[in-house]
């Protein structure tokens, strides 16, 4: 009789992943990983540059974590390097001697180009580039996916089952990552102001601080998640809330004047610029 083939999810549970700087990001996947059960903690590790950061991190995680980034990576398929970007080449050619065409590399390194990136890992190892945003940590993150040249269609979608644990990913071309930079990484921030301005206001009218925090941060939870679920513009759905001669209308017209939808565009386009410029290969 022939043995029984393993699901899809058996194998991927079998994977081992090593984190590479488990900081932030690096610790909000573990904990993805874990609290989806997409991977047992028996195949998971992670590395971090202090043994104060490994001791905490491994009280709190049922995952092997130590500071030798090269054992993380010699008992891994897939390395998750979450570095900063100035340190990237640096683990990168610390750890390249257990890297090959047989394991994956996925760089969360904000700014540095899979050009650079294959150049530190050594030749013919796939990598993909990615990058998240901070509501990761609640697992609502948006996560842009870029692959490299020996990357595969299987690789791929190991990043992005990776990821789908932590939010929702889309693949993109690589030279629109410093768009998403600029758009999605540092968007949180712009909407963190049109939500304090937003509960300001409430304040103002004699709301007290923590409901208008409420009815603010629901309410644009509620905006994007009609835009999610149902695909239509967001100008469309803006005219459904406008009727004649209401109370909307005369908001709309002080952010007119206000000039905020110019000034979205512009911080959107200034921290893209900002994105192509932090990276300068040592």
């Amino acid at each position: 009789m022939p043995a029984p083939k393993r699901s899809a999810a058996s194998d991927r549970s079998a994977t081992r992943v090593a984190v590479i700087g488990a900081g932030k990001i690096g610790g909000i996947l573990l904990e993805g990983f874990l609290e989806q059960k997409l991977l047992r903690a028996e195949n998971l590790c992670a590395s971090v540059r202090h043994p104060d950061r490994a001791r905490e991190l491994a009280a709190r995680l049922p995952v092997s974590v130590g500071t030798d980034n090269r054992a993380a990576a010699r008992r891994a398929d897939v390395v998750l390097v979450a570095v900063k970007p100035q340190t990237v080449r640096e683990v990168l050619e610390e750890i390249r001697p257990e890297l090959g065409p047989g394991k994956l590399v996925i760089s969360v390194a904000a700014s540095v180009p899979l050009a650079s990136l294959e150049k530190f890992v050594g030749p013919r190892v796939p990598v993909v580039r990615a990058m998240p945003n901070t509501p990761c940590l609640v697992r609502r993150g948006m996560i842009a996916l870029a692959r490299g040249a020996h990357a595969t269609d299987a690789h791929l979608e190991t990043a992005q089952t990776l990821f789908a644990t932590v939010g929702r990913t889309i693949v993109v071309d690589e030279k629109l990552m410093d768009a998403v930079t600029g758009l999605s990484a540092s968007g949180p921030a712009f909407i963190y102001v049109i939500l304090e301005s937003l509960a300001e206001g409430g304040v103002k009218v004699g709301l007290p601080r923590d409901v208008a925090t409420l009815l603010a941060a629901q309410t644009a939870l509620g905006a994007a998640s009609v835009v999610l679920e149902t695909g239509a513009h967001p100008a469309l759905l803006k005219d459904a809330v406008t009727t004649p001669a209401g109370c909307t209308i005369d908001g709309l017209l002080e952010l007119e004047e206000g000039r905020l939808r110019v000034t979205l565009i512009k911080a959107v386009v200034k921290a893209v610029k900002r994105a192509g410029e932090l990276w300068l290969e040592p």
